[in-house]
């Protein structure tokens, strides 16, 4: 950490100095992005760091879209159980209720 609050990362053998509330979860991003970079280094012959990067990035995205769907499938889920359950118990709350007499008109 320097003076000014900023960190010093290193993605893909470039220094970078970032700024944030936690240090440590940025450190976190650094190391994830440098990871996925070698990682598509190591399966392309591409030596060019900006293509890396786009790559990288690609990949990172595809990961948040699957991941989203999965959340997205799982909330729908959820709010589906959820209305079957409060209907069931709407029909148990109706059902133990005492019916009010009604009067003749």
């Amino acid at each position: 950490m320097t003076q000014n609050g900023s960190i010093r990362v290193e993605i893909y053998d470039q220094a970078y100095s970032l700024r944030g509330i936690d240090p440590e979860y940025l450190k976190k991003l650094a190391e994830y992005v440098d990871g996925k970079m070698r990682a598509v280094a190591d399966q392309t012959a591409t030596v060019d760091s900006l293509r890396l990067a786009v790559l990288a990035a690609l990949n990172i995205a595809d990961e948040y879209q699957m991941l989203k769907r999965h959340f997205d499938a799982v909330c729908a889920e959820i709010n589906q159980r959820t209305g079957k359950m409060a209907g069931a118990l709407d029909e148990v709350l109706v059902e133990g209720k005492p019916q009010e007499k009604r009067r003749a008109v």
